[in-house]
């Protein structure tokens, strides 16, 4: 049963501030994985914004996830958990950790996380006021950050889609170094899908690349990532010849994440990439199979997507596809893909103008 001192906001279990002075100090946790963390970022920056600069926002993470957060300028200190992937050198280094993080006297923790090393944090460090992620409801994995922060009682929130970076020309030196002429759009291909039911054919990439540059002359095709999508980009390359940049393997994550500060627009599969592109602000297209896209939809205006929520065999989370055709992807044309995608940049356009 719930403490009688915790309140739920939306399904957000939640002990908020009621203190009638804003708080000091606030520890943020999430671990896991990268794409994750990311999305927490638009809506730990709103939270930023909306205190006073006095105000410490502390970050707890695990070490393999850190250099995105460590490259932008948002928290006032980054905790990392070693260990790797083995949960219990992590819990052994945690435990390590807590008598400093309990040192730094939190007045609240909001655990994004909210898994057993998380809970462990939250729990021993006693803050006054805290909230934890809804792991399991089938809603986005954005609104639901963007409800436990609200849960914990320091105002509305929402996605803030613009950071500062600690070097905020990087990605621009690296396009430029690979041979980007700043007057060239720049369009990111991500083939990343982790299985053949969450893969576009690039054969598609390529009839889409080549109608853009149609439409488009003045543009380079960038593919980014690690060297999972190295055999990929090696046939997009053939295909494209010097119209495609290749930085596969040659990033780092935070690298990768100024690159995309300079896109006009990001073609992706389900992948952390996309999420880094569309908590960024750019124009963010996603083509999903067999992903449960309620749980890992990109949000906002600038954002659009296709799925397979439509099928009956939809959202079915299968490494292979039972029909063997891969039907929720093969459907999506090129030319399709490409009106879509030229709709999208309307649309941000028109909202850009308005809001200007």
């Amino acid at each position: 049963m719930m403490d009688q001192n915790v309140v739920s906001h939306k399904m957000i279990a939640a002990r908020p501030w009621k203190e009638n002075t804003l708080p000091e100090r606030i520890l943020i946790i999430r671990l896991q994985a990268m794409g994750d963390v990311v999305a927490t970022l638009p809506y730990i920056q709103q939270l930023r914004n909306s205190l006073p600069s006095t105000t410490r926002i502390d970050f707890l993470t695990r070490q393999e996830v850190e250099d995105i957060p460590n490259s932008i300028v948002l928290f006032d200190n980054i905790f990392v958990i070693k260990g790797g992937r083995d949960l219990k050198k992590q819990i052994v280094y945690t435990s390590s950790m807590l008598p400093k993080l309990f040192r730094q006297r939190y007045d609240v923790i909001i655990d994004l996380q909210n898994n057993n090393l998380s809970r462990l944090v939250r729990k021993a460090l006693l803050p006054k006021a805290w909230s934890a992620f809804d792991r399991f409801s089938p809603i986005a994995g954005g609104e639901r950050y963007r409800m436990t922060i609200e849960a914990a009682g320091l105002g509305r929130n929402w996605a803030v889609n613009k950071f500062s970076l600690t070097h905020p020309k990087s990605g621009k030196e690296i396009l430029e170094a690979n041979g980007w002429l700043e007057e060239e759009d720049v369009v990111v291909l991500n083939p990343a899908g982790a299985f053949s039911t969450r893969s576009w054919d690039l054969n598609n990439y390529v009839a889409f690349a080549k109608s853009w540059l149609h439409l488009f002359p003045r543009s380079r095709f960038v593919v980014l990532g690690t060297s999972f999508i190295a055999p990929k980009t090696m046939i997009l390359k053939r295909e494209l010849g010097d119209s495609l940049i290749n930085l596969v393997g040659k990033t780092t994550p935070s690298e990768a994440f100024a690159v995309l500060q300079e896109v006009k627009l990001v073609l992706s599969e389900d992948s952390g990439l996309m999420h880094m592109a569309w908590v960024s602000g750019i124009p963010t297209f996603g083509l999903f199979g067999s992903t449960r896209t309620d749980w890992v939809r990109p949000l906002g205006d600038h954002t659009f997507f296709l799925d397979s929520s439509d099928l009956p065999c939809g959202h079915c989370m299968q490494e292979e596809c039972r029909f063997h055709d891969v039907h929720c992807l093969t459907r999506y044309t090129p030319e399709l893909v490409l009106n879509h995608a030229l709709a999208l940049l309307e649309r941000v356009e028109r909202t850009s103008t308005i809001n200007s």
